[in-house]
């Protein structure tokens, strides 16, 4: 299977060594890739002619997944992000590929604004809060009308190698609970989840034009701050008083497609963040 993955970031980067590792043959655009990486294409993936060049000199694609991330915290970033680019790979697509390519892009769980705890999943009510999950969900309708076969995974919050901010604070300043839930997905999960759709896409399977990409559990960020200052070594959280929020994302139908998680709570996905991470060395798994 020829795959391209736009946008070699954090989660790009692990789909594109998962899918060479496995056979596939797999490139990925990045506007500066570091020296030495040959898997990888200086483009900017905003400008829709140069990229439809070297698609026209590449062969065709039978996948591609949009995995890009906002430069900045402002809507102009996001916009730029996540439509700008989304709208010139699409042009470049349509301009070299008689048949189009399969078209996976990495989504939100922000395009959800239920905020007291309710369970949400691909048939809750999408009414986005603020501008972030405004442009996800805007990004998603122009994924829904491509010619071709498609698909939006919502991610919830990423964590992973490198991400450790969250077991930080908790170790050098501490940090309240809140009661408010939260969900996440490790790194290697969501590259794992990309590399099973695509590889269900080309064995025939039907995919879902969208899929929530969560961990298992749900859990109150009280919950997670506890389990990391238990292992760390360090007093419990502060209480807040706050009252029950966010919400719980439910991942029954990315499990249905035949996916199995390597760290289906955040139990098991701290534990190899930090077990291994020199900064850490206090970590023992509760």
């Amino acid at each position: 299977m020829r795959v391209l993955v736009a946008g070699c970031g954090y989660i790009g980067r692990a789909l594109l060594t998962r899918l060479r590792a496995a056979g596939d043959e797999a490139v990925g655009i990045r506007r500066s890739p570091p020296p030495g990486s040959d898997d990888l294409v200086a483009l900017d993936l905003a400008d829709a002619d140069a990229i439809a060049r070297w698609c026209e000199a590449a062969p065709p694609f039978d996948a591609v997944v949009s995995c890009v991330a906002a430069s900045r915290g402002d809507e102009a970033a996001y916009r730029a992000a996540y439509l700008d680019t989304l709208a010139a790979l699409q042009h470049a697509l349509r301009a070299t590929h008689p048949t189009p390519p399969a078209l996976l892009f990495t989504s939100s769980t922000s395009v959800y604004a239920q905020d007291a705890g309710e369970e949400v999943d691909e048939d809750s009510e999408t009414a986005p809060a603020s501008f972030r999950g405004a442009v996800q969900l805007e990004a998603e309708a122009r994924v829904a009308a491509w010619e071709g076969a498609h698909l939006s995974l919502r991610l919830g919050g990423i964590y992973g190698p490198g991400r450790t901010r969250l077991a930080a604070t908790v170790r050098d300043v501490g940090a309240r609970g809140g009661a408010a839930y939260t969900n996440r997905i490790h790194r290697d999960d969501a590259a794992g989840a990309l590399a099973h759709l695509l590889a269900a896409h080309d064995d025939g399977t039907a995919l879902p034009p969208t899929l929530v990409g969560v961990d298992d559990e749900p859990a109150p960020r009280s919950d997670v701050v506890a389990w990391l200052a238990r292992a760390l070594g360090v007093p419990p959280p502060r209480p807040d008083g706050d009252a029950v929020g966010g919400k719980r994302c439910r991942n029954t139908r990315l499990r249905a497609t035949g996916y199995d998680f390597r760290y289906p709570s955040y139990r098991e996905g701290y534990t190899a963040v930090l077990r291994d991470d020199p900064a850490f060395p206090s970590f023992s798994v509760p």
